[in-house]
């Protein structure tokens, strides 16, 4: 009777405390994650076999069941794959109060992957395709008051290719209990911009909309705005009935929010009847901050020019798979924070609220995108537009759009509209492909032209007849566009529409681009010019950048580009044709969330502080020849042609005796120094180097590499190491709540006698965990596929690896424990209460 009890006991309270007549809150929002209860099947059962199934085990949501799985997007390459497809049930019972009879009850799911349909007591009560939307399920006429009931939610995982990266499985995100009196603050209701904003005053602009089911009047509602001290720094009561209420504040001398102090205020939202009974309260957060986009300027945050250094992020957490908590969320957002990350592009769907709070609370500017697919699907095995048969294990959501994409859109707009963070809002991404007139049309398939460098191979005038050749099928990619964008406006018109457009020489005279106010291009720095030439009264931003220096150059080319998004920000499950790899490492972070030297290299690029890094590689291994004792290019302007690779590095200093290793230091110094043992290789200027790269060839020689800046404290050394003879254990957390949600994080390196980090020489580490912690994930960071991440083994990368544990209910002491072969290591503690 465990999964029952905590609302039994919500019920004697509530009886308890109208007994005693104690005020209770009118709006209760019930933390619904514990006590489910799951299992998995490949067959569709109905209603009456799951009431008889005995196959139950206990989960808590947010729950991943695909992430138990060896999940590979090479898998779509293959036709002898086992299928993974499977239709998950999850059941949970309660109990409520007879008390809350005439209450307004429902059950908020933040997002379950996908096809959700949920029953209460045998009934359906809704469905959602979507796997990434918000949505509810209203139970008040369906639930037994003082009795059991018994909810059900189907999850219909049976397409496990339906997208092109890994989406997990489950209800991945939060589950809540709202009850609400019949007088009350309607879902997502609250609606805040700020239109005028300066340093001295800003306007507070509030819509409130009410549902007045008892038809009551001389209604009130009261707003206060409070400041991050909790101190209410303005408030004002109006009349209402029923429906929108508008007002509006001034606030003296606000504090704004930005990327560097994200300053938030706090709306509270009361309705009152004239008696004084409070029938409903709501608070909002909300930041004051101003916009301003122009196509030959770029962006202005509250008045200040501000580059968009910003990242593509998919919502997997690597071996967590996509059940992210907010802990590990935090640790990876300041990790890119740190490396000078300002903005963040939620690729390619609505992400979850807890993800949206973070960066409201840690100052990203947010490009929030809602669909991958629209009326017709990609080919998930190719990434283009689907030819030939359907496949059902790859059929996605293109199957829905024309039904649910409205609501899908409106929701996540009615949600996410009160955070700051937010600057724009994405429709699509990519979606030329599936309209194949775009391609066609273009010019670069017949042509020696290369679309990724060269601007289009044939003229605006040919491109246009081309597409008056290539008629459109059922329905046109211009005609959605705008469809989707008189959603948005319908909504919010404080923030830009954009889409992140692949053929974007076609796209802007297609009428597709009418339907934008902000032009996105996808891996098209190279045609900013002919872009900016041809249609000049649009901004066009990079909304999909490799990570390299060449996409960051063409923006300091170029004022009237904003910004980029780099592909990625974060290393992610899925979209590779690789069966030995689990995803794509184009990240700054790893799989682990360490750093990469991309990071280093873009933390010297976006960061006013001095910064020095360095690599190593063996010449025969690199990209260069040695000219004349200095490293060239085996290929001519190389450094402007990759994509999503990156030159190949190491991090140590163990080499063959004399062997030519080619140095690379990044840097925002203007000159380095680089030295051996204190002996001096010779300084060399940033300048001199169009790749923003620094490098050498030196002979190897057992001891210190040392390289340093244009100033006495900017070093960076690596040193050689012997073997591994401990492992050095830190955790970024010696306490946690004993709530089931906290996580720490724990990182352990293998290091010699002396204290060096070993890092050529990998081992297995064994973790041994004592007391009321759950093992999430032990990882590497590197991309190759494994069985299960949630062992307590993991073969070391760069002798390096992490464990993610995350706390229990119970209270007490962990302890931590990792072992290697041959190597020491002393016990962490970790205080959980």
């Amino acid at each position: 009777m465990r999964f029952i009890s905590y609302l039994i006991l919500l019920s004697l309270l509530v009886s308890s405390c109208n007994s005693k007549k104690i005020n209770i809150p009118p709006r209760q929002e019930i933390d619904f994650n514990f006590n489910w209860q799951f299992f998995k099947t490949k067959e569709q059962l109905n209603i009456s076999d799951i009431s008889t199934n005995n196959d139950w085990n206990e989960v808590k949501t947010p729950h991943d069941w695909a992430i138990k799985t060896p999940y590979n997007q090479a898998y779509k390459i293959t036709d002898s794959t086992p299928n993974l497809g499977y239709i998950g049930w999850y059941k949970k019972e309660f109990i409520v109060s007879k008390d809350w009879k005439n209450k307004k009850i429902r059950i908020d799911f933040d997002g379950v992957y996908n096809n959700a349909e949920v029953y209460l007591n045998g009934k359906k009560i809704t469905e959602r395709p979507y796997g990434f939307s918000p949505f509810s399920a209203e139970i008040s006429k369906s639930i037994n008051l003082g009795e059991k009931n018994t909810l059900l939610v189907k999850v219909d995982r049976t397409a496990f290719l339906d997208a092109r990266w890994y989406n997990g499985a489950g209800i991945y995100r939060d589950v809540k209990l709202i009850i609400t009196e019949p007088i009350h603050i309607k879902k997502w209701g609250i609606g805040i911009t700020t239109p005028k904003v300066s340093k001295l005053n800003a306007t507070i602009y509030i819509k409130a909309e009410i549902i007045n089911s008892l038809q009551k009047e001389n209604l009130s509602i009261r707003f206060q705005i409070k400041d991050n001290l909790n101190n209410v720094i303005k408030e004002e009561t109006t009349k209402t009935f029923e429906g929108k209420t508008k007002i509006s504040f001034i606030i003296s001398n606000p504090k704004l929010w930005n990327t560097e102090s994200p300053n938030l205020y706090t709306l509270t939202t009361t309705i009152i009847d004239e008696d004084g009974r409070i029938w409903d309260t709501k608070d909002e957060t909300f930041g004051i901050r101003s916009l301003k986009y122009t196509a030959n300027d770029g962006f202005f945050l509250n008045g200040e020019k501000t580059y968009f250094k910003g990242v593509c992020l998919h919502q997997d957490g690597g071996g967590i798979g996509v059940t992210v908590p907010t802990d590990v969320w935090r640790r990876r957002l300041n990790m890119l924070k740190k490396g000078g990350v300002n903005a963040i592009r939620t690729a390619h769907n609505t992400p979850s609220k807890n993800f949206l709070d973070l960066c409201d609370e840690l100052g990203f500017l947010v490009l929030d995108e809602a669909f991958d697919e629209m009326d017709y699907p990609k080919d998930k095995r190719r990434n283009y537009n689907l030819k030939g048969k359907k496949d059902p294990l790859t059929e996605g959501y293109s199957n829905f759009f024309q039904e649910w994409g409205e609501q899908d859109l409106k929701d996540m707009l009615l949600r996410d509209r009160n955070h700051p963070s937010i600057i724009m809002w994405s429709i699509g991404n990519e979606v030329e492909w599936t309209y194949p007139r775009y391609g066609q049309s273009s010019g670069y398939w017949n042509s020696d032209k290369k679309y990724y460098y060269d601007e289009p191979p044939i003229s605006i005038a040919e491109m246009k007849e081309n597409m008056k050749n290539n008629p459109p099928k059922e329905f046109e990619l211009a005609k959605t566009a705008q469809k989707l964008s008189k959603w948005v406006k319908a909504i919010d018109t404080t923030r830009p529409v954009t889409a992140n457009l692949v053929i974007p020489t076609i796209s802007h005279f297609s009428g597709y681009t009418d339907a934008l106010d902000i032009v996105g291009y996808s891996y098209r720095a190279s045609i900013y010019d002919y872009g900016h030439k041809n249609y000049p009264k649009k901004m066009i931003l990079g909304t999909e950048n490799w990570a390299n220096y060449v996409e960051w150059k063409s923006v300091l080319d170029h004022p009237y580009i904003p910004g980029i998004f780099l592909w990625t920000g974060i290393d992610y499950m899925g979209e590779t044709s690789n069966v030995a790899e689990r995803g794509s490492s184009s990240g700054l972070l790893d799989f682990a969330g360490f750093p990469t030297p991309r990071w280093y290299m873009f933390k010297t690029l976006w960061n006013d502080e001095p910064e020095i890094y360095a690599t190593t590689i063996p010449l025969k291994k690199s990209d260069y020849l040695n000219i004349n004792g200095q490293p060239i290019e085996k290929s001519k302007d190389l450094w402007k042609k990759r994509r999503w690779g990156f030159q190949p590095f190491n991090t140590h200093w163990n080499y063959k005796e004399g062997e030519n290793i080619v140095v690379e230091v990044y840097t925002n110094s203007p000159t380095a120094e680089l030295f051996i043992n204190n002996k001096s290789f010779g300084i060399k200027k940033l300048a001199a180097n169009e790749d923003h790269i620094i490098k050498w060839i030196v002979p190897y020689i057992k001891g210190t590499l040392k390289v340093i800046g244009n100033n006495d404290n900017l070093i960076y050394e690596i040193k050689t190491a012997k073997k591994p003879s401990r492992i050095e254990v830190k955790t970024d957390k010696t306490k946690l709540n004993a709530n089931s949600y906290d996580v720490a994080h724990i990182e352990v390196q293998l290091i010699d006698k002396s204290g060096i980090p070993v890092k050529h020489v990998n081992q297995e580490i064994t973790f041994e965990i004592e007391g009321p912690a759950t093992l999430l994930s032990t990882d590497n960071g590197n991309n190759v596929q494994r069985k299960r991440f949630d062992t307590n083994t993991c073969i070391t990368e760069k002798g390096k690896a992490l464990l993610i544990i995350q706390s229990k209910r119970e209270k007490g002491i962990i302890k931590v424990k990792a072992s290697s072969k041959n190597c020491f290591s002393k016990v962490i503690t970790i205080l959980s209460n």
